[in-house]
Parts: structure tokens; C-alpha cells; sequence
């Protein structure tokens, strides 16, 4: 649209779109596919024969004053002192970060909290964490438990010289909680609309380098229903709090704090919509079955009137139970299109990005989380499965350098002992994968892709005895429980049993496993290629996406 009317080249579309990545020749090709598809008219790009596309449709252009480059600002989780409970710091740091983002005139740009929160596990310094993300200020603080209160000191640092330009002590009764962050938020928006509109030196001067004002909590009076939803507030944090660290035992402990949280006050939409997401990614780590997962979504879903309007991060979660379990591509793709304009946030962009994979769109999958990697660059979750996206396209060379990247930043998180394994035995790097894989297997004995992982490489590595070996184990364990059979295919492959390989994605199907569809693109599987069962399996989403294409067609 900027040179509308005039051929733009291939080569400069992917200059611009990716700069020296590299990238295979097909991407511009696809992402014009993609962008047409959604265009109206569609065909207001052209296709000029070997010089490039020209953007034809009528370009009415509005001007505007520039907009004041905000400031960009990191919210570390706060430290808890002694008898603090520990999902509260990140908890009160959390519901900064969203209230400040969702601000209708925000008076800063606040950076992503997963780079922010992993930086700090990493030890480093508040200054060191904001020349890393690139930011201007820093807040950060600690969090302290007396008697009967809470006293949280927090202070705002200047990173180009590491500065604490100013300090707020907060107090609050230790079960009035929401009274600590609303008054941390009030402390925030005096602070940061300080002097005239344009005039930042109140924030970035060292006129007003130690300057601190205490403020105590209002208490506020109290009837059966605040107090309903304040302990129904508090239970959510701590269900919040628990299903993030993607441990099996406390995901589980998490629903129940959210389940809990909605039932004390119905109108909580924040439990809801993380109730979904929650389901979701238990669904993705092998810890829910898909049906009890999307039973659960669904519920959370209904409960909501105008849902687009009132809860629009819960669609994303709701268009990947449509898709996966009802096969309804045409709901699913509905789902997200309504939630597009959503910023960045760490589950729905999650959930978008598989929703592509899973439609075997690599390109727009890739596209997708580089974009979030500019906002996100410390996310492990986020560099692991653009090295898992560059696999399934086909980009052996790409991926094996991403997933070292990854390894370097993130050598313990769980995503880079799931996929780290399978991409690097797959590319011969056989001994790499198998250390990795058995380290986090036993590191994380109920996660069952990382032991399928293992027995991967163990087949790779021609170790085919003790391969089979977890194999059984994990079959005598399916008797018991729910059991993620995603990756199982592909160690069959690599023993040579295609039969066996083939059973195993027949009951991902039959059990609508989030995996399934991605499953069929691994070139871990292109030896069952061209077996009738595989290619029927394979047409399951090409009449999916048929059908929804020709719903979407206007009669007559």
C-alpha cells in the first residue's frame, strides 16, 4: 500500500518482511495467498508476470500529526519476603502489566511480560534486564508480610544509568489485596501523568531521583458480596498463578483455584477466560483429555454474554476446540478472526500460531511468531516452537540452528527438551538429542512428549531394545490414565514398525489430539507417506478446509 500502483518485487517484499533471514522461496508467494484471501476485493493485488505484485485498489490517504514515541517500560514480578505466598508478587506485577496495556490512552509502552519474568528468574539486575529488552524505565519491587498487612515498596529505575528516580510505599490489609494493586495503579497513573502533555523530564530528569511518598489502602466497607468477590478475586491469582508453571500436579491445582474462584463470583471474567487457556494447554501437554477440555471451554464460553465484547481473549481457546475436536474449521476460523486486533499475549498468540501449523500454513506460523519474537524476544515458549514450525516446513537448516538458539537461552524449559530431541535426532545430531531428551525425562517423569521424545532418539540411535522399553511403559500407562500418543508415531517410524505408527495416529484421531493434523506434516513421517490410511488421514483436513470454503461463498 505504500507504492500503490507501482510493481513491488518479490526480493523487496522479503527484505522487508524478514531482512537477511533466510527464508525458502515460496514465502512471499504464500503470504500474498494468505493476504488475499482476506482482502475485498481480492484480486486489488495483481500479479505482474516475472517483476513482482502492484497493490491496484484506490489508496485514500489521511494525515495525521506524529504520535510521541511512548516510553517503554519492564514490570519485574515483585520479590517476596518471608511468609509472603509466592504466587503474589508475580500476581500484583501481572495485573499492572494488563491494566497499564488495556489504559484506552496509555502513558507507556509496556514490554512483554514473558521476557521480563524469564529475565528475572535468570538473576539478573533490574538495569540489566531493561538494557536487554531494550527499555527506558524499570519497575520493580518487594513485597513484605506483617502481622495483619501487606507493605509493598516499589521503585521505578532509570536504565540508562540505573537511577531510582522515585519510591512508593504501599499498605494493605493482608485480605484486602485488590485495595494494594488499585492503589499501586493510582500511585502509577500520578506518577506517569506527572507535568505538561509531551513534557517527559519529571520521568527521565534527576530532578526527582529518591523522592517517596507512602500511602496507606482506604479501607472500604464490606458486605457479604465484596467479600465474596475478594476472596473469589485472590483465589484466581493463585489459580493463575499455579496452571503457568506448566507442572502437571499444579495445573491441576490451578483449575481447581479457578473453578472455585467462578463459582464464589460468576462475574470474574478473568478466571474464565484463563480457565480456557488453561484447559487448552493441559490439552497441548497431554495433561486433560481433549473431550473434558473442550467441555470445559465451552462452559466458560456460554456463561459470557457478548462474548467478542466482554471476553474476547476467551475466543482464540474456543476456536481451537472447534477446530480440533468439532472439525469445524468455518467456527474456528470465525473464532479468530473476531479476536485478530488482540495485542500479543502469551496463550492466544500460542494458541493462533498452532491454529496454522495445524493447518500446515508454515509460512504464516513462522511470520506469526517472529512478529511476537520482536515484542517477546526472552519467550521461551516462543523461539522453541518457531524452531518446531521451521521443522514441519521442511526448513531442516533453520530449525536446527533456531532450536540451538534456543537451547542456549533456555537450556531447562520444558519446550526445548521436547523439541530440541526431536529436531536434532531427526538432523543427525542423534547423541545431542538423546542427552537432552533423557535429562528432561527425568527431570519431568508425567510428561509424557518428553518420554516419547526420549525413546525417539533411543530409536534413532539404533538403541531399539531400550526404545521398545518406554514404549511398553507408556502403553501399561494409557491402561490407567489419559495418555498423549502425539509423538509415539514417529519412534515407530524410526524402529521400523509403520504399522504400529499408523495405529498410533489412528487413535490421535479418534481421540481428536491437538497434535494430530501437525503430526501428518512431520518429515519425521514422510516413509508412511503414499499408504491409503495416511492419505485418508491426510484428506481429513483438505475436506475440512473445502468445506469451510465453500461455506464462506455467498449464494447465488
Amino acid at each position: 500500500m505504500a507504492h500503490a500502483g507501482q510493481v513491488v518485487s518479490p526480493a523487496q517484499l522479503k527484505q522487508e518482511l524478514w531482512g537477511d533471514v533466510h527464508v525458502t522461496a515460496d514465502s512471499v508467494p504464500k503470504c500474498m495467498s494468505s493476504l488475499r484471501a482476506r482482502l475485498e476485493p481480492d484480486e486489488c493485488i495483481r500479479t505482474v508476470y516475472k517483476r513482482g505484485y502492484r497493490f491496484t485498489a484506490r489508496i485514500k490517504r489521511q494525515s495525521a500529526a506524529p504520535a510521541e514515541k511512548l516510553l517503554r517500560l519492564v514490570i519485574l514480578p515483585f520479590a517476596a519476603r518471608f511468609s509472603v505466598p509466592e504466587y503474589l508478587g508475580p500476581a500484583i506485577a501481572e495485573e499492572t502489566i494488563v491494566r497499564l496495556t488495556r489504559a484506552r490512552r496509555p502513558a507507556v509502552a509496556v514490554l512483554a511480560r514473558d521476557s521480563a519474568f524469564n529475565l528475572a528468574l535468570q538473576g539478573l539486575t533490574a538495569q540489566q534486564i531493561g538494557k536487554e529488552l531494550k527499555a527506558d524505565l524499570v519497575l520493580t519491587g518487594t513485597l513484605q508480610a506483617f502481622s495483619s498487612h501487606y507493605r509493598l515498596r516499589a521503585e521505578m529505575i532509570r536504565v540508562e544509568d540505573g537511577v531510582q528516580i522515585w519510591v512508593e510505599d504501599l499498605l494493605a490489609a493482608q485480605d484486602r489485596i485488590g485495595a494494594l494493586e488499585e492503589e499501586l495503579m493510582l500511585r502509577l497513573a500520578c506518577r506517569l501523568s506527572i507535568g505538561v502533555p509531551g513534557d517527559r523530564s519529571q520521568l527521565l530528569g534527576a530532578d526527582n531521583a529518591g523522592f517517596e511518598i507512602s500511602a496507606v489502602a482506604t479501607d472500604l466497607a464490606e458486605d457479604d458480596r465484596v467479600s465474596l468477590q475478594r476472596e473469589a478475586y485472590e483465589t484466581f491469582q493463585r489459580g493463575h498463578h499455579e496452571w503457568q508453571t506448566l507442572h502437571r500436579h499444579r495445573m491441576q491445582d490451578g483449575l481447581q483455584h479457578l473453578l472455585r474462584a467462578i463459582d464464589l463470583d460468576p462475574s470474574l471474567i478473568s478466571a474464565r477466560i484463563d480457565l480456557a487457556h488453561l484447559c487448552v494447554t493441559q490439552s497441548f501437554y497431554g495433561f486433560m483429555p481433549p473431550a473434558v477440555a473442550a467441555d470445559h471451554v465451552r462452559r466458560a464460553a456460554e456463561s459470557v454474554p457478548d462474548l467478542p465484547h466482554r471476553a474476547g481473549a476467551l475466543l482464540p481457546a474456543l476456536g481451537w476446540i472447534s477446530f480440533h475436536f468439532d472439525r469445524d474449521l468455518q467456527a474456528a476460523a470465525r473464532a479468530f478472526a473476531l479476536s485478530a486486533h488482540l495485542p500479543h499475549d502469551p496463550w492466544i498468540t500460542r494458541e493462533r500460531a498452532m491454529f496454522a501449523l495445524s493447518r500446515h500454513r508454515f509460512a504464516e506460523a513462522i511470520a506469526q511468531l517472529r512478529a511476537a519474537i520482536h515484542l517477546d524476544p526472552f519467550s521461551p515458549w516462543l523461539q522453541n516452537r518457531l524452531a518446531w514450525a521451521l521443522h514441519l516446513d521442511g526448513q531442516a537448516a533453520a530449525s536446527v540452528e533456531q532450536i540451538r538458539k534456543s537451547l542456549a537461552l533456555f537450556p531447562h524449559h520444558e519446550g526445548t527438551g521436547l523439541y530440541g530431541p526431536a529436531i536434532l535426532a531427526f538432523n543427525g545430531e542423534t547423541e545431542r538429542g538423546r542427552e537432552l531428551a533423557e535429562e528432561v525425562a527425568l527431570r519431568l517423569p508425567h510428561f509424557d512428549l518428553a518420554i516419547a521424545a526420549h525413546a525417539y532418539t533411543l530409536a534413532c540411535a539404533e538403541r531399539q531394545d531400550e526404545a521398545r522399553t518406554i514404549l511398553e511403559r507408556l502403553q501399561w500407562l494409557s491402561r490407567e490414565r489419559y495418555l498423549l500418543n502425539s509423538f509415539l508415531p514417529a519412534v515407530y517410524v524410526a524402529l521400523g514398525d509403520l504399522d504400529a505408527a499408523l495405529a498410533e495416529l489412528r487413535v490421535s484421531n479418534e481421540a481428536r489430539c491437538p497434535w494430530f493434523f501437525q503430526m501428518l506434516a512431520d518429515p519425521r513421517l514422510k516413509p508412511l507417506q503414499g499408504r491409503l490410511e495416511f492419505e485418508q488421514m491426510r484428506g481429513i483436513l483438505t475436506a475440512m478446509e473445502a468445506e469451510a470454503a465453500q461455506d464462506a461463498q455467498p449464494e447465488g
